[in-house]
């Protein structure tokens, strides 16, 4: 396997795994109430944006104990019906996503019930996971697509102009936006002149997740001005990531489609899950773009603070440098436990990963099934080498019971027939009996 590629969840479930009690906020009788206002936002819309109602299965899942809230009974009968509610509690192999998930012959939304009550927060997941559904349902969720590249330096002082480009964009109206658009979409070109084999993988990433948060804001505001203010809020979020690799996706084509939105953009046009939509935005806008962008990118540059952006990464440079020697020690330097990735399953957040160069990929928190059982990190972090097969977290503090096995920061849950056994220098491999 070349690439590993992730289909990115856009919620981390944070919570310990052995904990049994549920969210205290949250019941059978609060799941009803937020099926029927997630139902009136879907009716409010009621196919004007995709052309059919969102709404349909949902499966709330509280991280706790697992257990589960759902408004329709699934196929094989495994959920129970509770006051018009259908609750069950989801195995353990299963990983808490908000995406789609395949439950008793039925694909539901899943989604992440949060720590505490938040009434826009859940509903936003909730048409996040519906809209996932809506591109399993017309075949618009990309096939297998990477976007390591954004970690390259220059491609991030392209991303960061063509960012605070689409910011202008968003904040002003006329020539004026229109002017700003022109910009970013010379950034943007500039970084794909440099890397035209990574195009239709950015596409892919702006489809799938750009166009579920442009869905969820849209539909889950009160106007145009809140949908502007919550979309600068995430974009402000993502900026000051240490990698975009596996975020920037949610919040670029997000901007792109609000801007889309404004013109009258019929969205129901996109039947391909690498739709530019950068493209239709410089088609919306009569925008005319010069033959070769990178010939004018640097002149447009000096509009864009370039010298902070400059700062702002040679500030990046000297974290990962001080980040690496840290992981050189925790993750070769010191005694771990190591797993080898067989069929792995990933769900994180994309503000907790960080590409290394040579010594792979760390994930501050992560959550991951194979065929050994289920991890949980929450704290220290886990580093995947660049085989995309060997992942290793820290020894310190190990305690072994049976099959539950923790450390400082994690736990794992081993499936039967699984052991870790203990190696050189107070190391551990996790194997089959």
């Amino acid at each position: 396997m070349k690439r590993l590629i992730i289909i990115i969840s856009t919620v981390l479930i944070l919570s310990s795994c052995n904990r049994k009690e549920g969210q205290e906020w949250f019941s059978v009788q609060k799941a009803g109430e937020y099926f029927k206002y997630v139902e009136q936002i879907c009716n409010n819309d009621n196919g004007k944006l995709w052309g059919e109602n969102l709404y349909g299965p949902i499966m709330y899942v509280d991280s706790r104990n697992r257990m589960i809230y759902a408004n329709v009974a699934d196929s094989a009968g495994t959920l129970r019906a509770r006051e018009g509610i259908f609750t069950g509690v989801l195995p353990r192999e299963r990983l808490i996503t908000n995406n789609v998930i395949e439950f008793g012959g039925i694909k539901y939304a899943m989604v992440p019930l949060p720590d505490t009550e938040d009434r826009y927060r859940v509903a936003a997941r909730t048409v996040h996971s519906l809209f996932h559904c809506f591109q399993e349902r017309h075949d618009l969720k990309p096939s297998t697509f990477s976007t390591r590249h954004l970690n390259d330096p220059n491609a991030r002082f392209y991303l960061k102009l063509e960012w605070k480009a689409l910011i202008n964009a968003i904040g002003s109206t006329g020539e004026a936006r229109k002017l700003a658009i022109r910009d970013a979409l010379v950034f943007r070109g500039a970084r794909r002149e440099q890397l035209p084999e990574a195009i239709t993988d950015e596409n892919k990433f702006e489809n799938y997740e750009g166009l579920a948060t442009f869905t969820y804001i849209k539909l889950c505001s009160a106007d145009s001005n809140e949908r502007r203010e919550r979309i600068l809020e995430y974009l402000d979020r993502i900026y000051s990531n240490n990698s975009y690799a596996s975020g920037y996706g949610f919040v670029h084509g997000a901007l792109y489609a609000t801007l889309l939105d404004d013109t009258g953009f019929d969205f129901r046009q996109i039947r391909r899950p690498d739709f530019d939509l950068g493209k239709a935005t410089l088609e919306a806008y009569g925008v005319t773009l010069p033959e070769v962008c990178r010939d004018v990118a640097g002149s447009l540059a000096m509009n864009y603070d370039i010298q902070a952006i400059r700062a702002e990464e040679s500030e990046r440079q000297a974290m990962i440098n001080e980040r690496t020697r840290k992981i050189i020690t925790t993750f070769v330097e010191k005694p771990v436990l190591t797993l080898t990735m067989e069929s792995p399953n990933f769900s994180y957040e994309p503000e907790d990963i960080n590409f290394l160069d040579s010594l792979g990929t760390l994930y501050e928190r992560l959550r991951v099934s194979d065929n050994w059982g289920r991890l949980s990190v929450d704290d220290g972090g886990a580093l995947l080498a660049n085989d995309l097969h060997t992942l290793r977290i820290s020894a310190r503090d190990i305690v072994i019971e049976r099959n539950h096995i923790s450390g400082a920061g994690w736990h794992l849950m081993l499936n039967d027939g699984w052991q870790a056994v203990s190696g050189e220098n107070g190391s551990y491999t996790v194997r089959k009996d």
